[in-house]
């Protein structure tokens, strides 16, 4: 198959995405040719380039002149006679295998010999597109994300038909347009919408189960998790509609339940709430199109009802690694008295030191002054013993992620601690219940979840168990508010609500490499550039520890029984071989030892 570069390009149908790969192409120079049934559409598209180019110009992004060359480019058309000279026509019709099929046959007819065709399908298998076309060596699958014009990755889709030659010449295209070519093999959600739609589907699945609320869902994954968008907000985004279509497909190709479309999104699909399109999905909008939320009749009440929350003058916090410190740091900052208990004097000093050092950086960032740094660290008394917590209204624990060990604690905490003090635990997986078993007070324990580090991370997961007292509850969200963290309410299960989204994404990225689908670099350059994560799977990964990982996968897998959730063989032998990521020098990838 002798290639010529890809220099005319045809893009079948011109809605948003397609509209945006038509302005990509346009402004990297090429000859664009715009196809859509509709005139209204094409019109659209030719009106939303020149708004762009507009913006650009004013943004000196672009000069006018670069700007009238683009426009001069992008030519429309309502008859896909138009492509008869493309060397490559991307389409990008509504997904659905009997439109893009009579697309691809009606361009058999029609295209040059040469020419290269190209879906842009998220869900839809490639191999049976290009089956079904006259040269299905020529088909390939060419999926951007949107908005094209701002997105980076692009990934390439070769099916077992597909010729090398055209996998060459369209990953050439894609670097000469200034985007990040990844390329992988046919399956329905590739990389990126592969392991991202999974997840979506889990955090629709959880607010329908009424685990949590759609707040406090999207609040938890973009401050615990960086991510710029919270999943059912993202749902709206997408639409819900494309989501269960996207879903559908992944489910019948891998039979995983966590790929079965929650009832939900067929809810509201069918009823025609597909999300900001529509102007109502998980969240109302303002209108149709609109992306400002409105409060609707699940908008959580401003003010607070329910109990008066206790007072807390003093806090005591259990454990003396990094977490620990962190926290009596974050307690200390607030103005709250802390008394921070560990196993000895000397290793309850240590921790000290080690908030002040912390405090020092702030300094010298000039994140606070020398005073309030001394102030700080004056509220703070080192303890060698749990009995120094004596006169605590709130003690918190955060010592190894061990439930016997956590048991015992609880069981000093009840005896030490004075009538009415609250006690929490910070476990991330561990059943908070088992923790209030352990005292004979359990209504006064609950789960004040961190994230690491403590200082630098806004939330805290509240996790009530069914014994937690409503003040006790108030209590803590009233004092997670007031040393400006933001709770989030959930229940006591595995993961709550972070880990039990997060890992699971994880393990199925894990999946990926051990079925030679994708390469480390690739799934880790799709998910920060095509799902906006701050860090890729394995990146993240080797950060955590692999060890750690395991461990609430295995929690996971044993609440919820699901296979789907059954830690990856792959995990399972690097952690036996003592790869555990950054902290022992290896894990997914291998790093310079300190």
């Amino acid at each position: 198959m002798d290639r010529t570069p890809l220099h005319t390009v045809a893009v079948v149908g011109l809605g948003t995405m397609g509209t945006g790969i038509a302005e990509v192409l346009a402004r990297a120079g090429r000859e664009v040719i715009g196809i859509d049934i509709s005139e209204v559409a094409a019109a659209q598209a030719v009106g939303a380039l020149e708004a762009s180019t507009a913006r650009a110009v004013a943004r000196e992004r672009l000069t006018e002149q670069e700007r009238q060359g683009a426009l001069s480019r992008f030519r429309t058309f309502t008859d896909l006679q138009a492509a008869a000279e493309a060397d490559l026509v991307i389409e990008v019709v509504p997904e659905s295998y009997e439109i893009k099929s009579q697309v691809f046959r009606e361009l058999d007819a029609i295209v040059r010999p040469d020419a290269i065709l190209a879906t842009g399908t998220n869900a839809l298998s490639v191999t049976r597109l290009a089956a079904d076309s006259a040269k299905p060596e020529r088909v390939i699958g060419l999926h951007f994300f949107n908005p094209a014009p701002a997105m980076k990755l692009v990934e390439v889709v070769s099916s077992v038909l597909t010729a090398p030659q055209a996998v060459e010449a369209v990953t050439a295209l894609a670097v000469d347009l200034g985007k990040e070519p990844v390329s992988v093999g046919d399956r329905p959600g590739f990389v990126a919408d592969g392991l991202l739609f999974g997840y979506l589907n889990q955090a629709a699945a959880m607010y329908e189960a009424r685990y949590a609320s759609r707040e406090d869902i999207d609040a938890a994954m973009k401050l615990g998790c960086g991510l710029p968008m919270g999943p059912l907000a993202l749902l709206d985004l997408i639409g819900i509609d494309t989501a269960r279509t996207v879903l559908d497909a992944m489910y019948a190709d891998s039979r995983d339940r966590l790929h079965a479309p929650a009832p939900i999104l067929k809810q509201l699909s069918e009823a025609g709430l597909t999300g900001r399109k529509a102007g109502r999905g998980f969240y109302t909008y303002a209108e149709a199109g609109s992306a400002e939320v409105v409060p609707d009749a699940l908008t959580p009440a401003a003010a607070a009802d329910g109990a008066q929350g206790r007072e807390v003058r003093s806090v005591g916090v259990a454990g003396s690694g990094t977490m620990a410190s962190g926290i009596a740091e974050v307690f200390a900052k607030a103005g709250y008295e802390v008394v921070l208990a560990a196993r000895s004097q000397e290793k309850a000093d240590a921790a000290k030191s080690r908030i002040g050092k912390s405090l020092s950086r702030s300094v010298t960032k000039g994140r606070m002054a020398q005073e309030q740094a001394d102030a700080t660290l004056a509220l703070i008394t080192p303890a060698g013993s749990l009995d120094a917590f004596a006169e605590v209204d709130l003690a918190v624990e955060a010592v190894a992620e061990d439930l016997e060990v956590k048991q015992q604690l609880f069981q000093t905490l009840d005896k030490v601690c004075k009538p009415g003090a609250v006690l929490a635990t910070t476990t991330s997986s561990l059943p908070v219940v088992a923790c209030a078993r352990a005292t004979s007070r359990p209504q006064d324990v609950i789960g004040m979840h961190f994230f690491n580090p403590a200082p630098a991370m806004k939330l805290v997961e509240v996790v009530r168990t069914v014994l937690t007292a409503d003040d006790v509850h108030a209590t803590v969200r009233e004092v997670t508010a007031k040393i400006r963290k933001h709770p989030v309410d959930c229940g006591d299960r595995a993961g709550f609500i972070v880990n039990a989204l997060l890992f699971p994404y994880l393990n199925n990225a894990i999946k990926m490499v051990q079925e030679h689908y994708a390469s480390l670099d690739d799934i880790d350059t799709a998910m920060r550039l095509g799902g906006g994560y701050p860090m890729g799977p394995f990146e993240l990964l080797d950060v955590v520890g692999l060890d750690v990982s395991l461990a609430i996968e295995k929690v996971l897998h044993r609440e919820f029984r699901d296979p789907g959730l059954a830690p990856a063989p792959l995990l399972e032998h690097l952690v036996a071989a003592g790869c555990l990521g950054r902290k022992t020098g290896r894990g997914f990838r291998e790093y310079a030892r300190r």
